[in-house]
């Protein structure tokens, strides 16, 4: 009785911590997306460099995300999630400095550091999760998800304030969402040092009575973990395939925008709808993932993809009406595969292999949308936006597809 008192009660601190960090980090970190790609075209001029800033973003993210998940064994959430937020601050000032003095290499170096700040919003997601009994496991990691919507809805709607103080400072207009993305960074570090106590992950395997060692793993032992596995097998197909078609459209709609003139204040709305969509909604997501199963959700989650990129492909460039209802669909497609993944994900490992099986996750969901924002560059500036959101469709059908199959894989709450 005593264990189950003090599993609830630190669940329910890990979660309020764990969603004010979300909140804040989110403001500055959803700002520099799509400022990033903007700096890159306003530095080069040209439409396939523009993808590299999100291409090297995404990077970092999945380089870090095996370092992150090792420190999670080593230290616990506290420990991983801190060198995360602090790596990622100091990537956003060195974007500052190559941005402002237009060094294309320096600014790709700031941008990839800043990565880590995304792979440790990855982590929190996992984080929500250690100390959930399978009933409410959806609920909780979608939880810690929606606590992301405001911040992340107001980051890009910051980017004409947030210009105009660097500005006043002497600075580019477009480096002002990394100088604030590195401040809210450090300030999320320090929410998780002071408040993330007790640790969910340690605390979780204590009350298990497992071994942390396992936790450590190579790489190779955590997918031959996760290929042994059914279920884990379609989570991590479907955490891969909705990033990497978000990502691929979504880097992309500014610089599809800005060819037509269309104001930084509007490409900044269009994103916030793509956003809201990917956060507001995942409550319904982690509580439909726990009543109908994961599954299910994963498969309403193509049908929502496949539908945005019909929507998005046929809408006119300077519509933003109709590209902010093609980018939220994006979003909210994304948030039912990644919320329905990652519980399927966790629940189907020992949660001595959860930190290594996770990281493997981030770092194949990372990698995918480097992939994606690198060719999506190229795409657009071949082919054009209604190829790039037909191309990034493929995929995702084969996703559908593989949720057909095997009817063992759904795991019920």
């Amino acid at each position: 009785m005593h264990d189950d008192a003090l599993r609830a009660s630190a669940r329910l601190r890990t979660l309020r911590t764990l969603s004010v960090t979300q909140i804040v980090a989110g403001i500055g970190v959803s700002g520099a997306v799509p400022a990033g790609s903007l700096l890159i075209y306003d530095i080069t001029h040209d439409d396939a460099l523009s993808g590299l800033a999100q291409t090297f973003s995404v990077t970092g993210a999945a380089l870090m995300a095996i370092p992150l998940a090792r420190l999670t064994a080593r230290g616990g959430r506290r420990l991983s999630i801190g060198v995360g937020y602090g790596i990622a601050a100091i990537g956003a000032f060195i974007a500052v400095f190559g941005g402002t003095i237009r060094a294309i290499p320096l600014l790709l170096l700031g941008t990839l550091l800043a990565g880590a700040g995304s792979a440790t919003a990855y982590q929190l997601r996992f984080a929500a999760v250690d100390l959930s009994l399978p009933a409410h496991r959806g609920r909780d990691l979608a939880l810690v998800m929606w606590a992301g919507t405001i911040g992340s809805v107001l980051g890009p709607n910051l980017l004409s304030w947030s210009g105009g103080n660097a500005k006043a400072l002497g600075l580019p207009a477009l480096v002002g969402p990394y100088l604030f993305s590195g401040t809210a960074l450090a300030l999320s570090l320090l929410i998780m040092l002071l408040f993330l106590r007790p640790d969910p992950y340690l605390l979780a395997v204590e009350l298990e009575g497992r071994d942390r060692a396992h936790a450590s793993r190579r790489l190779r032992h955590a997918l031959g973990v996760i290929w042994a596995s059914g279920p884990a097998r379609i989570a991590l197909g479907a955490i891969v395939t909705g990033h990497i078609a978000m990502v691929s459209v979504m880097v992309m709609t500014p610089v599809h925008m800005q060819h037509y003139e269309v104001s930084l204040r509007i490409i900044g709305l269009v994103i916030s709808v793509h956003i809201l969509g990917m956060y507001a909604f995942s409550p319904v997501m982690g509580w439909l993932s726990d009543r109908w199963g994961r599954i299910p959700v994963i498969r309403m989650g193509v049908l929502i993809l496949l539908a945005s990129a019909i929507r998005s492909s046929t809408a006119p460039a300077d519509d933003a009406l109709q590209l902010g209802i093609g980018l939220f669909l994006l979003g909210l497609g994304w948030s039912a595969t990644l919320v329905a993944g990652s519980t399927l994900l966790s629940e189907s490992v020992d949660i001595e292999e959860r930190p290594s099986v996770q990281g493997v996750s981030d770092l194949c969901m990372n990698g995918a949308g480097a992939v994606g924002g690198a060719i999506a560059g190229v795409i657009i500036a071949t082919a054009g936006y209604a190829a790039l959101c037909a191309i990034a469709s493929i995929p995702v059908l084969f996703l559908g597809i593989a949720t057909l199959r095997p009817a063992r894989a759904d795991v019920a709450a």
